[in-house]
């Protein structure tokens, strides 16, 4: 590749892009399925707006953390595609 050329590495993009995404289902799946499943018993001992904190996970919690995670992919992706020249 010539110095002045500026096209983009495409292995490199789709290597970063597939280890963000795997990266945030991972957060996604650990906040879902770990604190509204696994973890309820031991996060039921504290409450938030009256209700247990498990249970607040399994019924509201998730959903704010995948908004947040959407917001996250955003920034990210913009981030990358910059870096290597993508156009979105």
């Amino acid at each position: 590749m010539a110095e002045g050329d500026k096209r983009p590495d495409h292995k490199a993009y789709w290597r970063e892009t597939v280890r963000l995404t795997i990266s945030l289902l991972i957060i996604w799946f650990a906040v879902s399925y770990g604190a509204g499943i696994l973890f309820r018993d031991f996060l039921d001992q504290v409450s938030i707006g009256g209700a247990p904190l498990g249970f607040w996970f399994a019924q509201q919690g998730a959903i704010y953390v995948f908004v947040v995670l959407i917001f996250v992919y955003c920034w990210a992706m913009r981030r990358i595609e910059k870096k290597y020249g993508v156009e979105a």
